[in-house]
């Protein structure tokens, strides 16, 4: 299967405007059982209620089974189990959808497959869910981008709901732009209107790409870049009086402007280019915003994000400073939103995994220490993260103490303790001014 999507890549790169019409062959046995072999063995299971273990025993015969259903077109998705996770910094839950085993690897080999054709169409200022193309990647580039000497302005968006709104016949009518085959075309409108189980009743889904299915986040890109993307680039941007840039990681957005004009006379058209595709814009996020570039008031800079010149993205508070030669340059630290929640989930696995072998308790803390220090150990924030360790090492401190009636530690115990079970020290891991990209599109 890896030669025949290099060869469909290939021919997508180089014949832009190629309908492809034969693809559904490559979704054939070898490519299910490699799909088996790379799925997460830890995902839930839906609601069939088969994990990968289960399905392993006896996979020649149900691998067979399912290629025959396909081939017939007698395979038809079940329902998406719709289950409710926690939404960092708020109180509200972020719906998941967890497809059957079965469906999740049809949808694995059916992701590939449209990975092939359309990364070759995607803008470089798209960064969400694409293959070496991660959040740091997006920082960077959104980095070189404001401190341009001419970047005044940030459209800060956030779109409504996007996964749940996503309008099914236009997502339809975009895929039909590269892909014309109607076998391919049938399963991922099977997959779509499949239905969604919640608390054991069925509902119908007119509308959306459930946030769970390994095809939402292609099926997801595929759709803002015809509604985002290309309009910005191809339609947008030649209007504006002055530079224009925009960086998107998913449904998160930044459109960075050099005047007020154009970001003012963009917001009210990006609405209208929304409502047009069934979108909507969260009005309550979504702003307008001058980085302060032109602002002499020291009280806006000193403090870090004082005033209304900073904004968020990807976990970031993004804000006016001054680097060691007093020169101003926006710089980056953790969102409280972000911190907050993250302290709140450190407290309460702490909590709940407190009598573990201590040994073994310092070795999986550590572990989550790590990836949130690799993801938020970046330029200029390393202050916020050495502050996070601190905090850590405080709840830490509470809560091993309560392991049994009587005190175990008093802080020069817990001192002795740390330097046999270290936390791990705050750092840069990643220079967000090494721009590696080499985007064209920032320069």
């Amino acid at each position: 299967m890896e030669t025949n999507l290099a060869r469909i890549a290939e021919a997508a790169r180089k014949r832009p405007n190629e309908k492809f019409t034969s693809l559904a062959h490559l979704i054939n046995k070898e490519a299910i059982k490699e799909c088996h072999k790379e799925m997460n063995n830890k995902k839930a299971a839906g609601v069939d209620e088969v994990t990968k273990e289960e399905y392993e025993k006896d996979l020649e015969f149900k691998v067979e089974d399912l290629v025959k259903r396909m081939k017939r077109q007698a395979y038809k998705p079940q329902p998406v189990k719709r289950v409710y996770i926690p939404k960092p910094g708020s109180k509200k839950k972020r719906p998941l959808g967890i497809p059957a085993y079965e469906d999740k690897l049809v949808q694995s080999a059916l992701a590939k497959i449209l990975n092939a054709i359309y990364e070759q169409d995607f803008l470089e200022c798209s960064f969400g869910f694409r293959p070496n193309r991660g959040c740091h990647d997006a920082l960077k580039v959104l980095d070189k981008i404001v401190n341009k000497r001419e970047i005044n302005y940030i459209v800060d968006a956030d779109i409504k709901a996007f996964f749940d709104n996503v309008d099914h016949e236009w997502l339809m009518r975009f895929v039909q732009h590269r892909i014309i085959d109607p076998n391919i075309l049938r399963l991922i409108s099977r997959f779509l209107r499949s239905g969604i189980i919640e608390a054991g009743i069925e509902y119908e889904s007119p509308e959306g790409t459930p946030q769970g299915g390994c095809c939402s986040p292609i099926l997801g890109n595929i759709y803002l870049h015809y509604v985002l993307d290309l309009w910005f680039e191809k339609v947008y941007r030649k209007k504006c009086r002055g530079k224009a840039y925009m960086v998107r990681y998913a449904d998160d957005v930044v459109f960075c402007f050099q005047y007020k004009e154009d970001a003012e006379a963009f917001y009210k058209e990006m609405i209208e280019r929304l409502g047009k595709f069934k979108l909507e814009v969260a009005e309550e996020k979504t702003k307008i915003l001058s980085l302060g570039k032109e602002d002499n008031d020291e009280d806006n800079i000193a403090g870090g994000c004082k005033g209304n010149n900073s904004f968020d993205f990807l976990g970031f508070t993004h804000y006016m400073g001054k680097d060691k030669n007093g020169s101003k340059r926006i710089k980056r630290k953790t969102s409280k939103k972000k911190y907050r929640a993250s302290l709140l989930r450190c407290k309460l696995w702490i909590k709940m995994n407190r009598n573990m072998p201590i040994k073994d308790f310092m070795q999986k803390m550590n572990i989550k220490l790590q990836g949130y220090c690799r993801y938020y150990g970046v330029t200029d924030n390393l202050n916020a993260v050495s502050n996070f360790i601190y905090e850590v090492g405080r709840i830490l401190y509470k809560w091993l103490n309560r392991r049994s009636q009587c005190k175990s530690f008093n802080w020069g115990k817990f001192n002795l303790f740390l330097k046999k079970y270290p936390l791990p020290k705050a750092k840069t891991h990643v220079r967000i001014f090494d721009l590696g990209m080499g985007s064209s599109y920032a320069m």
